[in-house]
């Protein structure tokens, strides 16, 4: 009988049952839904943080400071005051939602530490970030937003090289493979793309997740491919080749680079929007900054997340290009068809299998898993047809 790609799909697809596809289905579905309910949080924080003068009253009384300074405290303040105001809505959004789906079992006060710390990290940055952001407003007049790109991919790069050493460990810990036929299946993978052995690492993702999860991450001297140890555990040799295949194909095609070529795009479209729009959602807001103001901080963050809801589809467009490519790139060089399917069908319970069409062009991430596994059975099916020929 010959090989059949559709029956072959519909087989590795159908073997979760229909419960856990239901169970995904309902998981995926929901979190699409997060994506407004999460607009509205920010839209309540953002109206909070205004009607109460929270930065009115802190830039006041850091009026005799420098420009610099203050700007940087008000940020600071900003982000701190919405995290602790939105702190309700973040236990649910990242934690309690999570659990009810069985897609972690992280305590919650281990949560509330990690969130502390990815918070204060991120009111200390991102209020840099800003205090460049009204720095170009300040000397770059009304085209301020195009140099925007440039401070964006300064930004993104310096955080995706200090990241994987200064910023990751914080929150996981990292440890090159143990000795044994999983490392020497991968450090001989790695050689043959370039890669140092000492790039390779698994970290206990099973902390926060369990999903079956890989990464690339890092830039120059800090790139590195990491696989959590839920990935390690519930896999194959054979899966865990091909998922670092998958990984590696990121790693030697440059697709880190293609992403920071993206976020200059962006941030200028989104800025220059922002610009145009800002008096109006001041006025929503009861707000009478203006868009060089810092005190209208609140208002810029709220405006370039709602606009950037409407560039994810674009986004997504182009991180499942990049993901196709890094499946067909391990299906070239590992070969290995069916492990890669079955590793696939693994992210299935967190990631519904069979989206339309149009929920995959707006929603996923990544080519949905059903596309996924078909493009491996295809690859195996040309296997199979010179294998016959010869």
């Amino acid at each position: 009988m010959a090989f059949n790609p559709a029956a072959e799909t519909a087989r590795y697809i159908d073997s979760l049952g229909p419960e856990v596809l239901q169970k995904a289905a309902d998981y995926t579905s929901a979190s699409h839904w997060m994506l407004l309910w999460g607009l509205l949080a920010s839209a309540v924080v953002t109206w909070i943080i205004v009607r109460l003068g929270i930065l009115d009253k802190v830039s006041a009384k850091l009026d005799t400071r420098g420009w610099g300074l203050r700007t940087w405290l008000v940020g600071v303040t900003y982000f701190l005051a919405s995290a602790l105001i939105g702190l309700p809505w973040g236990i649910y959004q990242e934690w309690g939602f999570e659990k009810s789906y069985g897609r972690t079992s992280q305590p919650l006060g281990d949560f509330l530490m990690q969130n502390a710390i990815g918070t204060l990290l991120s009111s200390l940055l991102g209020a840099l970030f800003f205090l460049g952001i009204y720095a170009l407003i300040r000397k770059a007049g009304k085209r301020w937003w195009l140099w925007s790109g440039g401070l964006a991919a300064f930004a993104g790069a310096a955080t995706m090289i200090l990241s994987p050493v200064l910023i990751e460990p914080l929150f996981n810990e990292y440890k090159p493979l143990q000795d044994g036929p999983v490392k020497a299946a991968l450090v001989d993978m790695a050689a043959e793309a370039g890669i140092p052995a000492d790039r390779i690492f698994v970290y206990d993702g099973s902390r926060q997740s369990n999903n079956f999860t890989a990464n690339v991450s890092g830039l120059f001297g800090s790139k590195r491919i990491a696989i959590s140890d839920v990935a390690l555990k519930g896999a194959s040799l054979d899966e865990v080749k091909a998922v670092t295949g998958h990984e590696i194909g990121h790693y030697v095609s440059g697709h880190i680079w293609r992403m920071v070529g993206v976020l200059v795009l962006l941030a200028m479209v989104l800025f220059f929007l922002a610009d145009r729009l800002f008096p109006r959602f001041a006025r929503l807001f009861g707000s009478n900054a203006h868009i060089g103001d810092p005190v209208g901080l609140p208002i810029l963050i709220f405006l370039v997340g709602f606009l950037g809801l409407f560039a994810q589809p674009a986004m997504n467009a182009v991180v499942r290009a990049g993901e196709r490519e890094a499946d067909n790139y391990s299906l070239k060089h590992v070969n290995l068809p069916d492990a890669l399917a079955s590793a696939l069908v693994k992210t299935a319970e967190y990631r519904y299998p069979r989206p339309s069409a149009l929920q995959e062009s707006l929603f996923y991430t990544h080519p949905s898993v059903e596309w996924r596994v078909r493009n491996s059975m295809e690859w195996k099916a040309k296997g199979l047809g010179a294998t016959t020929k010869k």
